[in-house]
């Protein structure tokens, strides 16, 4: 591929600062540069406690523990999200229920939550999908009526804000990912922010494995010993390295990363006038990381059309998440044949386009092009 769909790329001291933590002697996790990394998500995003660990996935597994679900539980989650964002309540033994999505964010609609809430609901989890904020008034207004959890899938959402409020600081838990794919990388990674102070200790025991290890490298205790269920969710050095030097450089990113979706709407508004596509919409209380840009098609024929067209043209793009109420583990979950029309429909018709920090002008420009040049020729 000429334009891939995304690619890695090094910005600023990476390289040195892996090569320094190698020096100094310290590679696995809770070295030097994972305190840095905790540090600076705290002091930028007012966060109250940050935990680096090996990826999102692993943030949101702590969250489900810390959530001390009991088997039947259940917890709300779009059906439109990635497989982890699920994965880890049902480890805990609890069961999923699907909400719709918003046509206009592909956000959880607030709206339709409060119609899944039974007696055995504890936790809800809102995923911004693309960096941009999930109503979280609402959602937090509904969790404090009943009494339930929220733990905000921010993967996608590191240095996207709503009302000015860091994503993944507004619920009680929030997940972040520092996967290749997102905008601050280092290959696997992600962070627990920890917004109610309640869940700290027991949330630092978790993630060293089920012992009081912090507490014995504090000074709390004189020796260290297995209190609790855990795993082994820590971040290695590397990993803690590269992503300091990435997050050293997070505004001259974020601001790449903006001029690479604002071109895209730019270029592609005047399809969206002629009712060719759909662009994204960003809510006025949102301020979105630019993460990714998509469209809207008119069918899933169009978007298989398009998406040959252009790696033809040698450019990448691709669709994203299959609904997960309508997979094989999905469906076990489900009581019912429940139907998510706005989810099943928005996700045969969404198309992601090439969106990464070394992407130039040039590359955005034969994208649109491209793009341009297939709904001429039907």
């Amino acid at each position: 591929m000429q334009i891939p769909f995304n690619k890695p790329f090094i910005v600023g001291k990476e390289l040195f600062y892996i090569e320094q933590a190698v020096k100094e002697g310290n590679l696995a996790g809770d070295g030097p540069f994972t305190k840095k990394c905790a540090l600076w998500m705290e002091n930028h995003f007012t966060a109250n406690k940050a935990l680096l660990v090996h990826s999102c996935t692993a943030a949101l597994e702590i969250s489900a523990i810390l959530c001390d679900l009991q088997p039947g539980d259940e917890v709300i989650v779009p059906s439109y999200t990635f497989v982890s964002t699920v994965n880890a309540f049902v480890l805990r033994g609890a069961r999923p229920v699907f909400c719709d999505i918003r046509p206009d964010t592909m956000n959880m609609d607030e709206s339709k939550i409060e119609t899944l809430i039974t007696p055995r609901t504890k936790v809800i989890v809102p995923v911004h999908y693309a960096g941009v904020a999930c109503n979280m008034d609402r959602i937090m207004e509904i969790a404090a009526k009943y009494n339930l959890l929220v733990v905000e899938d921010a993967a996608q959402g590191v240095c996207s804000y709503y009302k000015g409020r860091a994503l993944g600081t507004i619920g009680h838990l929030g997940c972040y990912s520092f996967h290749e794919t997102k905008n601050f990388i280092s290959g696997e990674g992600g962070a627990l922010i920890i917004n109610d102070s309640r869940f700290i200790e027991r949330a630092e025991i978790i993630r060293e494995k089920g012992t009081d290890r912090s507490k014995f490298f504090r000074g709390q205790v004189d020796k260290y010993t297995w209190v609790d269920i855990g795993s082994s969710y820590l971040a290695s050095e590397l990993t803690a390295a590269f992503l300091y030097a990435q997050l050293e450089e997070a505004d001259k990113i974020t601001k790449k990363r903006h001029e690479i979706w604002r071109q895209y709407h730019q270029l592609l508004l005047p399809l969206e006038k002629t009712g060719i596509l759909r662009l994204p919409i960003i809510p006025d209380d949102c301020a979105h990381n630019g993460h990714m840009f998509y469209i809207l098609l008119e069918s899933q024929t169009v978007r298989a059309a398009l998406i040959t067209h252009l790696r033809l043209c040698g450019i990448m793009a691709v669709f994203h998440y299959i609904p997960l109420h309508s997979s094989p583990m999905g469906k076990s979950f489900c009581t019912k044949d429940r139907r998510l029309p706005f989810t099943e429909n928005l996700s045969e018709r969404l198309l992601r386009l090439p969106c990464y920090y070394e992407l130039t002008d040039s590359d955005i420009q034969k994208v649109a092009s491209e793009i341009k040049s297939f709904f001429k020729g039907i």
